[in-house]
């Protein structure tokens, strides 16, 4: 009893920490690129989910991701995400997430916190377990039938013992297999994941902050969707980006990927058109999803008291420059849209800063009070010291710096080398490429060494 009384001051404060603590409510899309949501510049993409988190909250319209190593580029990313380090820090591609490296979700869940994870993994199930302490519909991989999701309820032991070998045949006629205890058949993920985030919202107890983290498969390909949200668009309305091209200009390494065979060679307006239709259609269904989740959280009396983050793994092209997919360093597949809403941040604010999406990590810890674990590499977009230099890498094949309005990419490709350079400010589609300019050489040659200098800085390997 003597030690129950010495005790019960310090479970207290403890307690009361957690309840004063703000709850995270993580909403992460996959392959969604910045310029997809209406309120931040895009009159013809349907988002008024999203555009209310905007209003409500703070943009982050310089947010990057700094490539991949993999053309699975969101296992890379996520593994970025999830750890605060650089893309040549991880345990390879981010398959695996080896445990020096603290995650996200472990670092709240050793603070007190409920963790709970929902959808999308692309590092492993060990990574996983360590990160939640629960979670519902888990999807272990990269793409799969969004109307068939094969998945897993949570396994405390790690093991997710597959019940069902499952085959799905993707539009590419490429074959995925996966493993999984149950598969949702005929609902469609975006439904799946959003139906499990509002079950957990109304079931919340409230005596501990939470960390929830939904990480959504739309709107990867294979594009499809509920017919209402195609019907809600119309092809004739629908623009061709300034920047398309039949054809990339030059061989950038990736021209026959998986995502590049999505559509013919050469790119055909018309087919172009659609499948930007199809993109579009199948975020305006994932919006409508997100609002529900957010009228669960207010319905529930937590909204006041969540900090709430939309983000995104990697961007896409989509028939820019002639490419469909993210496997490269131009703008449409690096920027990723980043949204804060939440005690602290402005409503309707737009921040120019230049941040990387695996700056969260450390954010958060700070806005929630968390120490910062010591094997974080990135920075707080909060901080005072704002990135001056971006850099960037895919593969052995491409390497993009980018300083002020500047942004210079290299290609190594069986043995030739070509350059871009691009002016950003004038020219944000990069369209123009200047590195052939005289007037640019002395641009150029400042472009490559600072590039160099990325290169020791960030420990690239290639």
């Amino acid at each position: 009893m003597f030690a129950s009384c010495l005790l019960a001051p310090f479970i207290s404060n403890a307690q009361s920490a957690n309840t004063q603590r703000p709850n995270i409510l993580f909403l992460f899309a996959d392959d969604m690129r910045s310029s997809t949501i209406r309120a931040l510049g895009n009159n013809e993409i349907i988002t008024p989910n999203l555009d209310q988190l905007v209003r409500s909250g703070t943009s982050y319209v310089n947010n990057y991701i700094m490539g991949g190593t993999s053309g699975a580029v969101s296992m890379p990313s996520r593994a970025m995400l999830m750890t605060g380090r650089h893309l040549f820090s991880l345990d390879g591609e981010g398959q695996t997430i080896p445990k020096e490296h603290t995650m996200m979700g472990e670092t709240f869940r050793t603070a007190g916190y409920q963790t709970f994870g929902i959808g999308k993994w692309h590092n492993g199930k060990e990574a996983f377990n360590r990160c939640f302490g629960d979670g519902r519909e888990i999807f272990f991989g990269g793409m799969t039938d969004h109307w068939n999701v094969p998945a897993f309820d949570y396994d405390q032991t790690g093991e997710y013992a597959a019940r069902i070998p499952y085959t799905v045949s993707l539009e590419t006629q490429r074959v995925a297999y996966h493993n999984a205890d149950h598969i949702n058949n005929g609902k469609h993920s975006s439904e799946l994941f959003s139906d499990q985030a509002i079950e957990f919202l109304n079931h919340h107890d409230g005596k501990n902050p939470f960390f929830m983290y939904v990480a959504y498969m739309a709107p990867h390909d294979p594009r499809v969707m509920p017919q209402k949200y195609m019907n809600m668009y119309d092809t004739a309305k629908i623009t061709l980006p300034v920047n398309f091209m039949p054809e990339h200009p030059f061989d950038n390494g990736e021209m026959r990927i998986r995502d590049e065979e999505l559509l013919g060679f050469p790119r055909n307006k018309k087919e172009v058109k659609m499948e930007i239709l199809r993109y579009y259609a199948m975020i305006t269904h994932l919006d409508e999803q997100i609002g529900r989740v957010i009228e669960a959280l207010k319905k529930n009396g937590l909204y006041e008291n969540t900090i709430i983050i939309f983000a995104a793994d990697n961007g896409l092209a989509v028939g820019q420059h002639g490419l469909l997919g993210k496997q490269n360093l131009y703008e449409h597949s690096l920027k990723v849209p980043l949204v804060f809403v939440g005690k602290g941040f402005g409503a309707g604010k737009k921040e120019e800063r230049f941040t990387y999406l695996h700056d969260l990590f450390p954010t958060l810890c700070e806005l929630t009070k968390i120490p910062v674990p010591t094997s974080i590499e990135s920075q707080s977009i909060l901080s005072k010291k704002n990135r001056e230099i971006m850099f960037y890498a895919y593969r052995h094949l491409q390497r993009a710096v980018r300083k002020d309005d500047f942004k210079l990419i290299e290609y190594h490709v069986n043995g030739a080398e070509t350059i871009q350079l691009f002016d950003l400010k004038n020219d944000p589609m990069e369209i123009n490429n200047l590195s052939n300019d005289p007037k640019y050489t002395k641009k150029v040659d400042e472009m490559r060494e600072l590039l160099c200098e990325q290169k020791k800085v960030y420990k690239d390997v290639y």
